[in-house]
Parts: structure tokens; sequence; C-alpha cells
């Protein structure tokens, strides 16, 4: 692009933005959808506007090669949120791609194997998170982001905060559950967050400003799926525990 496009691509990439915040659309969304742009610009290096429908059924089907169904449908809302709510004029080439419909029916953990998980996690942090998640069937992003204000240990219940599709929810808290929780909380003695990023040592984490880390997370997770030898993906269940078993000696 020339400076003159670049300028007035800059422009519109900002108005993109604005328009993604302002209709509530989720952080996760508005990287995905603005990434999209990005990718389309710098593929034909010209004003996304300036494509025509021969240029979009091009990058498409270089898209579908180096990249999964699932980027290429996001690519395609992206996009289509650009020309709607910035360009304001309809999309023309919605039927350009249309990613197959697959359903697939995620592996169930069994409550021996997630009983497996959890004691075999020697990181306190890892193994409380790993309890939350599977005794309460939270998404990972869920149980990352739970606060101390969100535990009712009176009422045995948790506050569950824009989950999917921005939605609050309240969930029965197991006992075992509480108790991991309250293990934790007092070695960080965090004033707000359950999991707070760790600096340094767990004892240290008090002036944390951020939760626990997604990637470090998803990667302690793997690596115990990994050292128990089991070979389904994780972490897909929402089953319940059975019992505390060993799940609260501190490493």
């Amino acid at each position: 692009m020339n400076t003159n496009d670049k300028k007035h691509f800059d422009k519109h990439y900002q108005q993109l933005l604005k328009c993604l915040k302002l209709q509530g659309k989720a952080d996760n969304t508005i990287d995905s959808y603005s990434r999209a742009l990005r990718r389309v610009a710098d593929y034909f290096d010209c004003l996304p506007e300036q494509l025509t429908p021969d240029d979009l059924k091009d990058y498409f089907a270089a898209l579908v090669e180096s990249h999964s169904w699932s980027t290429v449908k996001i690519d395609r809302l992206g996009l289509q949120f650009y020309w709607r709510h910035v360009l304001g004029k309809d999309w023309q080439w919605v039927n350009i791609v249309k990613p197959p419909t697959i359903k697939s029916i995620p592996d169930i953990l069994t409550l021996a194997e997630i009983e497996r998980l959890i004691a075999a996690t020697q990181v306190l942090r890892y193994r409380v998170f790993l309890l939350v998640t599977y005794s309460m069937g939270l998404r990972l992003d869920e149980a990352l982001t739970l606060q101390v204000s969100d535990i009712d240990a009176e009422r045995r219940l948790v506050h569950i905060r824009r989950g999917k599709g921005h939605k609050d929810r309240l969930l029965p808290l197991p006992d075992i559950t509480l108790q991991a929780l309250r293990v934790l909380w007092s070695k960080h003695r965090h004033p707000t967050l359950l999991f707070p990023n760790p600096m340094g040592k767990l004892e240290k984490v008090k002036q944390a400003k951020n939760h626990m880390d997604r990637g470090g997370a998803q990667n302690a997770m793997r690596a115990v799926v990994k050292d128990c030898k089991i070979k389904k993906k994780y972490p897909s269940t929402h089953c319940a525990i059975a019992s505390p078993r060993t799940y609260l000696n501190a490493a």
C-alpha cells in the first residue's frame, strides 16, 4: 500500500475495533476479526474494499490450504462484519466459502481419570485449578478469572460472570472444591483473585495485577495428561469429583 492507502486502512482498522467494542464483542472475537482484516490486507497489499469477488475467491482458496476451517470461518465473519459496520455495505460474497458443518463428540474423562490427573499435578495452584475446572464443569477462562467475591461459601454457590454468550450463572460449589480454594488462598492471600499470576514464590503473589496465564494453565494440563498416559484430548468434561483423595497435599 502507498502512504495514503496505509493511512486510510489504519483509520478503518480503528473504526473496526470501535464497532466491535460498541457491540460488546468478547476480547477473543475482537482479536480474531481484526486479525482477519490485517491478514487479507497483507495478502493483497491493498485496501480490502478494493477487492473483487474473484480476489476473495482466490484468497479463501489459499486460506483453506494453509489454515483450519475454524480460521476460515472466523475470517469470513470478520470481513463480513467489516463490510457491514465499517464500510456500510452489504456483504455480497457470503457463499464464496462455506465451511463444512462438523459435529464432533468430545472425549469424556472418567472420574478415575480425573482423579489421576489431579493427584499427579505437583504444583498446588494447577492442582486446585484442575479440581475447580472439572468439579464444576467450567471453561478455562471461567476458572481462571474467578475472584474471591464470586464465592458464596455459606450457600455453597459460585457466581460465574460473563461466561459463554456474556451470561452470568450460579453453580453449586462442592465442599472439596471450597476446601481446595481455601488452602490455595491461604498460601497467596490475594485480595481479589483466586488464581493470581505467580510472581516468584506462591506466597509472594499478593501484588499480582492479573490472573494466572492461560497458556501456562493449558501447558500444565497437557503435561499432566501426558504424564498420566491418557490418550484423550484434554480438557473436555463436565463431571463431578467423587472424593477428596490426596488433592490438597501441597507439593
